[in-house]
């Protein structure tokens, strides 16, 4: 799996042979046919050596199509998504997201053949049940953020000052003051000091920070989420951040927990931005 796993299992993955497999929430797993993915399915050539990946994240699993070359379905009761095929490198366009329920996943075939992995959440309350198959509560989100990423941290400090002030009065924080609640956030308080008497160095994570900010920009505009003609200035851009479900009240959580609080420092300071 390509994520650091938390204790409790947020989804499980049924595959065709019977095997069932738990995903803790904070991890990933690619499947496909290939030996090289996470999980290997015995499918024929309709479906990508590296075909999808399954995240399990805070209120459900997210499944998105990580081929270039062959289609992915999610089909649930009453519907069949085709999930976009991947664009950039390493990056999902668009995907599904199961809140509760399960959905079917795999090529056209797997699908018409009764052979598909199926992708169970839990709906809370009730836990995982018996296995018996139940509806979906599921969202096509045009944009999907992975919470183990550096982009997604920046994203959701630019964003808690508006999804704890829902009326949107709150000033946004600027690049600045979001590399200086980034150091913050990932427990770096040494540097704290420095970020505020050293001009070179709060430059340099200023200017870290103002690419990861860049990219959202450019992330939106690529999946259409706004008008060609409208400005992409910072309060618009967390405005369709929020109003999209892209980065949720349910996240402001992950300031608070001491692993995801870790993987991110990892993120931050083991390693170049």
């Amino acid at each position: 799996m390509a994520s650091q796993p938390s204790n409790s299992v947020a989804a499980r993955v049924t595959t065709p042979s019977g095997l069932v497999l738990g995903i803790p929430e904070g991890s990933r797993v690619v499947f496909g046919r290939g030996p090289d993915a996470d999980l290997t399915i015995a499918a024929g050539r309709g479906l990508s050596r590296r075909a999808g990946v399954i995240s399990a994240v805070a209120g459900g699993a997210w499944i998105a199509n990580i081929s270039r070359t062959h289609a992915l379905y999610a089909e649930g009761d009453g519907y069949r998504i085709r999930l976009p095929r991947m664009e950039e490198r390493d990056e999902p366009s668009g995907g599904w997201f199961v809140h509760a329920g399960s959905v079917l996943v795999g090529s056209r075939a797997m699908l018409d053949d009764g052979m598909p992995l199926e992708v169970m959440v839990s709906g809370g309350e009730g836990g995982f049940g018996d296995g018996t198959r139940a509806e979906g509560d599921a969202t096509l989100l045009p944009l999907y953020l992975d919470p183990m990423t550096k982009l997604f941290l920046v994203a959701l400090i630019w964003c808690r000052p508006w999804l704890l002030d829902p009326a949107a009065a709150t000033p946004l924080p600027r690049t600045p003051e979001i590399a200086r609640e980034a150091l913050q956030v990932t427990g770096a308080y040494h540097e704290l000091e420095r970020f505020d008497t050293d001009p070179a160095f709060r430059d340099r994570l200023s200017a870290r920070v103002a690419e990861h900010v860049k990219v959202l920009r450019h992330k939106i505009t690529d999946r259409g989420l706004v008008r060609g003609d409208v400005r992409l200035s910072d309060e618009v851009v967390v405005r369709v951040l929020i109003e999209h479900g892209i980065i949720t009240g349910a996240d402001l959580s992950r300031l608070n927990d001491p692993a995801w609080c870790s993987r991110q420092e990892d993120l931050w300071w083991s390693r170049d931005a």
